[in-house]
């Protein structure tokens, strides 16, 4: 997720086979600079299948690693447009690219080739951007520039996507109007960008009847504010270490997750408010999660941090568990809401204390379950694109 300023960009990808291939012909690259922007390219491949894929590759990492080492966007497209060759048989390019660099959050510049025309959705309807078409090489190219509001939502995608349901639900494929009404309907919900785009594609497998003609690729960019999220599990090695562990959480702006026994009975004595414990099991596997005030979520600790770890290396595939988390009651969806959806900047704050229930007596050394467990999430977070920072105490 990139950050600078009050607002970051949430970003989310997806793509669909085409039916009986193992491999992508489309390809996304996300790449953030140290300048504070971020370079996103969505290519396609011409065809599919492994040399399509093997194409799309080289046009996104050659484009993403030009522009990350300070060249103009036009100059990488010029140096693409005339490394590319074009298919001798149908005239056309190898592959087709969409490029959006997110300068400080603040303004973007797209450049278009050949893919369907981006969709920018402001104020949850379909805004008409400007757009000048320049020649570069001998490939027509589509350049636009502008600034960002919060809640814009950008749409790229391959033509895969335009072509679903040719010949079957459509003569000619869903047009762009079509998938802009289809999409306006979820702007208001506050949807992520990856939420967004899985909506979008599992409507392109319905159209294709579940057998894609074309690979089908979405990316979704959304504009967002910034949202920190604090989760504090398990009590500091050494117990002296409570208040400066305690104060320096509930210093932090945003939410606070408390998750574990002894640690929210820390929690407790800290803030001097008493743990009132829900008697309700929302899910059977999932212990019941409690009440302080001061606190956002109170739950318990491995069993509820492992299921939310499962959850989010779900999210990082095909997001199938999302009908689960995303409505359920237990603490392990409300914790993955709150990290996979509100959050922006997540803080752990890990205590080391050992607890002998966690210890496998099987293993030769005493493995600690819940720093792998804290370790894990922090990766799958990390690779959601929040901005993670674990302490340890």
């Amino acid at each position: 997720m990139a950050m600078t300023n009050e607002l970051c960009a949430d970003i989310g990808y997806m793509s669909l086979n085409h039916a009986d291939e193992q491999l992508c012909g489309d390809h996304v690259e996300v790449v953030e600079q140290e300048d504070n922007s971020t370079v996103i390219v969505l290519a396609d491949g011409l065809g599919s299948g492994v040399k399509a894929s093997i194409l799309s590759t080289l046009t996104s990492k050659i484009i993403s690693t030009m522009i990350a080492a300070g060249l103009k966007l036009e100059d990488a497209v010029e140096t693409i447009a005339a490394t590319l060759p074009v298919c001798s048989v149908r005239g056309v390019a190898y592959s087709t690219f969409t490029i959006m660099r997110i300068v400080n959050n603040r303004r973007a510049e797209i450049i278009q080739y050949d893919n369907p025309k981006l969709i920018l959705l402001r104020d949850g309807a379909n805004f008409e951007y400007p757009v000048t078409e320049l020649t570069i090489g001998d490939k027509k190219i589509l350049r636009s520039e502008l600034s960002l509001k919060e809640n814009d939502v950008f749409i790229m995608m391959s033509d895969g996507v335009v072509h679903a349901g040719v010949g079957l639900t459509y003569n000619f494929g869903w047009k762009r109007e079509d998938i802009i009404s289809f999409m306006e309907v979820f702007f208001s919900v506050g949807f992520t960008a990856k939420t967004l785009t899985k909506i979008l594609i599992d409507e392109c497998d319905k159209l294709y009847a579940g057998q894609p003609g074309d690979d089908a690729t979405v990316c979704t960019v959304r504009i967002r504010t910034r949202e920190p999220m604090n989760l504090m599990i398990g009590p500091p090695s050494n117990r002296d270490d409570c208040k400066k562990m305690m104060a320096l959480f509930f210093a932090k702006q945003g939410k606070h997750i408390v998750c574990g026994g002894t640690t929210s009975t820390i929690v407790s004595e800290y803030l001097k408010k008493p743990i009132r414990t829900n008697l309700v099991f929302s899910d059977p596997e999932i212990p019941p999660t409690a009440e302080i005030e001061g606190v956002d979520l109170v739950t318990e600790g491995v069993i509820t941090i492992n299921r939310v770890l499962e959850y989010a290396k779900n999210y990082l595939e095909d997001n199938t568990s999302y009908e689960q988390w995303s409505c359920k009651q237990d603490g392990a969806s409300k914790i993955a809401r709150m990290l996979f959806e509100e959050a922006t900047d997540i803080n752990f704050f890990v205590g080391r204390a050992v607890n002998p229930a966690h210890q496998n007596p099987n293993l030769p050394i005493n493995f600690n379950i819940k720093m792998r467990l804290v370790d894990e999430l922090a990766q799958c977070l990390g690779k959601m694109g929040k901005h993670i920072k674990v302490s340890y105490f």
